[in-house]
């Protein structure tokens, strides 16, 4: 160790400090004005600027992802046992924890401001990176209309005879306003939103927890006595045509468990949102690591936890719950609404309908800030058009904001049935793109640490390091793989059905063309261990 910090002129007391040589690629700082071109931490013309408070950051880390998810999507993957459940969270869990961790080092390390594609330009290769960047870019600005579109639907529960496209317009012209305005506003506003969500998802829990212990009406103790009768997994089952078709025996309770690690996986996607917004924090290298530990909260107690007591408090075969899997969004279709009205508590399906309000506005509030900032940062790397990169005083990358939000416009193809089944094929298509960032998260870290081995800079000299780390990131890669690989598994069950195929599979063409495609324009090379610059943007 002494003698790699006496090689690179190091300060061993202060090993966070920049070298003063350059490194392979790096750019050779010599004047403070170059300084604060490279240092990221400075803001010029046409930058973002870091007004992300801390406090904001941590809460967005706790709850900022949670989204209906957990609190509906659950419910469709609750009929295949609660250990499949808890089996399918816990491993998805660790994935995406990894996937955290590794964001958390990078930003820590080399702190930036173009989001995690910006990695994938820098340590892999650029045409990866701007695959990386639109993937995400597409991935949110078809959520967007579809979170509006669940606001309205939920409001139906109450006012029945409004349209949705009313809801879309109020609501899209509402997060619009907050994405215009400073980050910090904007921050602020999903710091309660978050809280609000914390203290839903708290009070759901202890809720099936006090049922699962007796407290409820009914007064009947179940614990874990549904993990015995009708038990702890269940057969694969899917609805199909009039009735239902199952796949019996060991196979059947595989499927069952392999359900619900896709479902896990979806549930947790949007979890790197603070990674994107690191680039908007001051202090990188204390808050990052913060924000990253705030995330191991959330899976522990809110999705591992929340799936947990779900299992306890209601059965797998529960005639209840299979009529709320058939409900549309709202808080009839939620397994913590089914789990109340067993035991005897009446009236929470209105409650939970109000609280999934919060989920939704926030989702699409978060969609535009993500989109934006991915557009924003392909632009800096010449991946997107000039003007997408322009910002006001404030910092706010108006451009690109408006670009984001002329998205909201496609939710009004829910207005008639036929339109709405395409646009729902069109969310589906877009939503293995989560899982392909997670693996350009990895792709990247793994890519950087074999960079530090060759040139030889060791990695206790990160400011921040995860016990994890390196060896999770191989794990996590190969399970995330094998998600998307084996993802579309139901359109083969009962029989091969095209519709299910293709929206499960061409996101990943999309993804490896998008690759091919810059790699002939630009004649972009994969960037050697060796040359990698990884002293450029350094903070002292």
């Amino acid at each position: 160790m002494a003698s790699f910090f006496r090689k690179r002129g190091i300060d061993e007391k202060h090993p966070d400090s920049p070298p003063p040589l350059t490194a392979p690629g790096a750019q050779d700082v010599s004047s403070s004005e170059e300084a604060g071109m490279v240092d990221e931490g400075v803001e010029g013309p046409d930058d973002l600027h870091r007004g992300m408070r801390p406090r904001q950051l941590n809460m967005m880390a706790i709850a900022g992802a949670i989204g209906t998810g957990l609190i509906i999507g659950t419910g469709t993957t609750l009929k295949f046992g609660p250990g499949s459940l808890l089996i399918g969270y816990v491993l998805m869990g660790f994935v995406v924890y990894v996937v955290m961790v590794a964001l958390g080092e990078m930003g820590a390390w080399l702190p930036h401001k173009k989001s995690f594609s910006g990695y994938a330009t820098r340590f892999v290769d650029p045409a990866m990176g701007f695959a990386t960047g639109w993937n995400y870019f597409f991935k949110y600005v078809i959520v967007l209309p579809n979170n509006l579109t669940a606001t309205g639907i939920i409001l139906q529960y109450w006012v029945k005879d409004l349209n949705v496209s009313v809801w879309i317009v109020v609501f899209g012209v509402v997060i619009i306003l907050l994405n215009l305005i400073h980050v910090r506003f904007f921050g602020e506003a999903e710091f309660w939103m978050s809280l609000a969500k914390a203290l839903v998802i708290i009070m759901l829990i202890l809720m099936c927890f006090i049922i699962s212990l007796g407290g409820s009406p009914s007064g009947f103790r179940s614990g874990f006595w549904y993990w015995t009768d009708p038990g702890a997994f269940a057969e694969y089952n899917v609805r199909w045509k009039d009735g239902y078709f199952f796949v019996y025996g060991s196979t059947g309770r595989f499927l069952g468990v392999w359900a619900c690690i896709v479902q896990a996986t979806f549930a947790y996607l949007g979890t790197e949102l603070v990674g994107v917004a690191f680039g908007e924090t001051p202090d990188p290298r204390r808050n990052v690591p913060r924000a990253v530990n705030q995330t191991l909260l959330r899976i522990v107690f809110f999705y591992v936890a929340g799936v947990l007591v779900l299992g306890m408090a209601v059965p797998y075969n529960s005639p209840e719950l299979l009529r709320a899997t058939r409900e549309r969004i709202g808080g009839l279709a939620s397994p913590f609404t089914v789990a109340a009205q067993r035991a005897g508590v009446s009236k929470l399906a209105d409650a939970v309908n109000g609280m999934l309000l919060v989920f939704t506005i926030s989702a699409a509030n978060s969609d535009i800030y993500l989109a934006s900032r991915t557009v924003w940062a392909l632009a800096k790397d010449r991946q997107a058009p000039e003007i997408m990169e322009r910002t006001n005083k404030r910092g706010v990358p108006i451009p690109a904001v408006a670009l984001s939000s002329i998205f909201i416009a496609l939710g009004f193809m829910n207005a008639t049935k036929d339109a709405a089944t395409v646009f729902g094929y069109f969310v589906s298509l877009v939503t293995v793109f989560g899982a392909l960032n997670w693996v350009a998260v990895l792709v990247s870290y793994i890519a950087m640490i074999r960079a530090m081995k060759v040139q030889g800079i060791p990695r206790e000299i990160m400011p921040y390091r995860n016990p994890l780390l390196p060896w999770g990131s191989y794990i996590a890669l190969g399970v995330t793989f094998l998600v998307i690989i084996f993802s579309g598994y139901s359109a083969f069950i009962p029989q091969f059905q095209i519709d299910k195929f293709m929206t499960s599979y061409i996101g990943i063409l999309v993804y490896v063309v998008n690759i091919l495609v810059w790699k002939w324009l630009k004649k972009t090379k994969r960037v050697r261990p060796e040359d990698m610059d990884l002293l450029t943007g350094r903070r002292a």
